[in-house]
């Protein structure tokens, strides 16, 4: 990361980090769809990487903003209509980036906290060019190939087994293998290949294709067989899923197994001796790039003895034994030519950069992102500069290409400034309702406070609503809710299912609207009824509230089940979540008196005269809810100020009230701790306790941060401390770690 980047980061507040992490959500998930879904798309991988990479340093300064529709915790995207679906039976996941040789140092420097290793222990790795295809998985049985499918969203992918058929580097039949064998690698066009293709497109009066990974995604995902057929595609094999029996011991020997069951695999693959070793070989391979013949972004890292794989496990969409190390992105300088305002779900005031269009390594660049108005001034949230100055319209502007979708302003070129440019003042009113725009002490963003009034944030919210992460209600787009938004139609989230029955002949009512017809209209409200049986999480994920993303969503929904039961725990919470929210206000003395009022008014006068005695009650429940793992005070304030009596608790009222939200599917588990709340305290001996986490949730446990009377069982280490002791005081059962290891032996 550079050292303007690295500033940037350290001077963003709560309030621009949590800015910065939703807008960052929002676009990083529409990049996805666009690249995995529709094979096309808007960025470039440098971009991409480098917007995980910032959303990754914010999560790290700030780990309880941290929302789960975070690009940190999605792979790929949910697969298209038009092939058949496959459930991985092993997840395909994404990796971590490293950018610069620190974070190579740091990755191995993780591993080794992780397994307890010294950092003198020898500890072999493999490297291998990172190829820019498209990721597949071959599943073959008795060693024929029955099924072939693309990542989609990790867990749910497309069905392309017949194209998949007609790519001559994958067998249709192997000898030898295990009797369920899943090979997992990239599909890729050689640059030759795709320079003959693009040439033959061309002839023919086709489209030609932007580059080798967009003719490599769009030539498998054909729904034509043959056309897949006659276009020149190969596979690299790199990986596997499911398997019968091991392939070896080792990353190594098993990638020469699959050379040696018929896959072709990359000839500059290594083996690696620590990080010396690693970053020797980055430099080789970056140097050969140009004589490779296929486009590559980067490196890819894993340990190579498949033991250690197997402990390192999984985070929720990365593995921690591998990364990828990417190569270098670009800049570019342009005119910065107007300041224009962007309301948001959450009311954050966002600032955008309209830039005179450049190209910056093949990409058109014509919007920026300005976060907030300290950033335009040049200085962070307690003054100290950031860049050489200030932004005005015309400046000369540094575009920093591997920023985010709307790449970032990285410097400004003070010499070119014209002599009438004037500072920018930031607008203190919302711009699309005129309600004033706050901003709070210690936070840098300014909202809106119009709420549910401001249509920039209600249609926001109604659009994140549908969104393919939350309702997923397909053919109701951002256009869609616009258009439907002016009519009237759709004003609040509930009236997306009662719109058929407002307009009593609702079918007929959208069948005439401009672009419709009978079947579109027919297809809208079988969308719409369908998605009322949606999962939990991704109901909880689709109300909007501020830090709550896809992982939480999934990590309460896990732990209440129900929707009435998370709704009576966060009611039961709130006037501890008012008292906590009190204690905090305590140490801000410049907050007006108003504005502490305020927020105290969400607790109604029945609460307040009934605090004596639901005081135990409500803190109960306040400690079940942050002791969630994932859940901290931040998110669980945000939840409770989302359903405090008032308008947007009574449009999620409505809203629930048409949808009869799924379960979670439960871990199938025969384990004795499958399904049981954990807690680890103290320092654990015979593993890490990173390591013992993993090892429990894949038990099918839930792993809390706090000791409640909904806990089942403590494990204690040496230093065990207040954990212990309120376990005992609430009498939780508590084991040690022999105790522990004992218990899960036995499942």
């Amino acid at each position: 990361m550079s050292d303007t980047s690295e500033i940037e980061v350290e001077a963003l507040d709560a309030g621009s980090a949590e800015a910065e992490l939703s807008r960052l959500s929002d676009l990083l998930a529409r990049a996805n769809a666009a690249y995995h879904r529709d094979d096309d798309p808007v960025m470039s991988d440098a971009e991409y990487d480098a917007a995980k990479r910032r959303n990754l340093a914010i999560e790290d300064r700030f780990p309880t903003l941290k929302r789960v529709d975070s690009p940190t915790e999605q792979v790929g995207a949910v697969p298209a209509e038009t092939f058949g679906k496959v459930r991985h039976k092993v997840r395909m996941l994404s990796l971590g980036n490293a950018f610069e040789q620190s974070d190579v140092g740091e990755f191995d420097a993780r591993i080794r906290r992780f397994l307890d290793l010294a950092p003198d222990a020898p500890l072999a790795y493999t490297a291998e060019p990172k190829i820019d295809g498209l990721s597949l998985s071959l599943r073959y049985e008795a060693g024929r190939l029955v099924r072939a499918a693309t990542r989609g969203d990790g867990q749910t992918g497309e069905d392309v087994t017949a194209n998949a058929r007609t790519i001559e580097d994958i067998p249709e039949a192997l000898d030898g293998a295990p009797d369920v064998l899943e090979v997992r690698g990239e599909v890729y066009m050689s640059h030759a290949d795709f320079a003959a293709l693009n040439e033959r497109q061309a002839e023919a009066g086709a489209k030609t294709f932007a580059n080798p990974r967009n003719a490599a995604a769009g030539s498998l995902r054909q729904l034509d067989a043959q056309v897949t057929a006659a276009r020149p595609l190969r596979f690299f094999a790199y990986a596997w899923g499911e398997l019968s029996e091991p392939l070896a011991k080792t990353q190594t020997d098993a990638l020469d197994r699959l050379r040696v069951l018929g896959f072709q695999t990359n000839p500059e693959t290594r083996r690696c001796d620590g990080v010396d070793g690693l970053l020797q070989r980055y430099a080789a391979i970056e140097a050969a790039r140009a004589d490779l013949g296929y486009d590559i972004d980067g490196v890819v890292y894993k340990v190579d003895d498949l033991a250690l794989q197997g402990r390192l496990g999984f985070r929720s969409t990365t593995p921690r034994w591998a990364i990828a190390h990417k190569f270098a992105a670009e800049t570019a300088w342009t005119r910065l030519e107007a300041i224009d305002i962007n309301v948001g779900r959450t009311g954050a005031l966002s600032p955008i950069a309209r830039l005179r269009p450049v190209t910056v390594g093949g990409v058109i660049v014509s919007n920026a992102t300005l976060h907030n108005e300290d950033y335009i001034a040049g200085v962070d949230n307690a003054g100290n500069p950031i860049r050489t100055g200030d932004l005005r319209v015309g400046d000369r502007v540094e575009i920093y290409r591997a920023g985010d979708v709307i790449p970032k302003v990285r410097d400004v070129d003070l010499s070119a400034r014209l002599p009438d440019a004037e500072p920018y003042v930031f607008p203190d009113t919302c711009p699309d309702c005129g309600s004033p725009a706050r901003r709070e002490p210690g936070e840098s963003v300014r909202r809106c406070t119009g709420g549910l009034i401001c249509p920039a944030q209600r249609v926001a919210r109604l659009k994140h609503l549908v969104s393919r992460g939350a309702m997923d209600i397909e053919g109701l787009g951002d256009k869609e809710i616009e258009r439907f938004h002016e009519l009237g139609w759709v004003r609040a989230p509930a009236d997306i299912y009662t719109l058929e029955a407002q307009h009593g002949t609702g079918a007929d009512a959208v069948a005439g609207l401009e672009g419709w017809g009978d079947t579109s209209a027919g297809n809208l409200f079988a969308a719409i009824e369908a998605s009322r049986r949606q999962e939990l999480a991704r109901v909880l994920f689709g109300l909007g509230i501020r830090h709550l993303g896809e992982v939480a969503g999934r990590d309460l929904a896990r732990h209440f089940q129900t929707w009435e039961a998370f709704l009576h725990e966060v009611d039961a919470a709130m006037p501890a979540a008012e008292a906590h929210r009190r204690a905090e206000e305590a140490i801000l003395p410049e907050r007006a008196a108003a504005e502490v009022e305020g927020r105290r008014a969400r607790i109604t006068e029945t609460r307040a005269r009934e605090w004596a005695e639901i005081e135990a009650k409500a803190r109960a429940a306040w400690d079940d809810l942050i002791g969630i793992d994932g859940i901290g005070a931040t998110l669980a304030l945000a939840i409770c100020d989302a359903l405090a009596p008032g308008p947007e608790r009574a449009a999620i009222d409505a809203l629930l009230a048409e949808l009869d939200p799924e379960a979670p599917e439960t871990v199938a588990s025969q384990s004795p701790v499958a399904g049981k709340t954990i807690v680890f305290t103290g320092s654990l001996e015979k593993m890490t306790r990173a390591e013992a986490k993993h090892q429990a949730e894949a038990l099918g446990a839930k792993v809390s941060g706090s000791v409640s009377a909904k806990t089942d069982l403590v494990v204690t280490g040496p230093g065990a401390g207040s954990k212990a002791a309120k376990a005992t005081e609430l009498g939780v059962e508590t084991i040690d770690e022999d105790g522990w290891l004992a218990l899960i032996g036995s499942a």
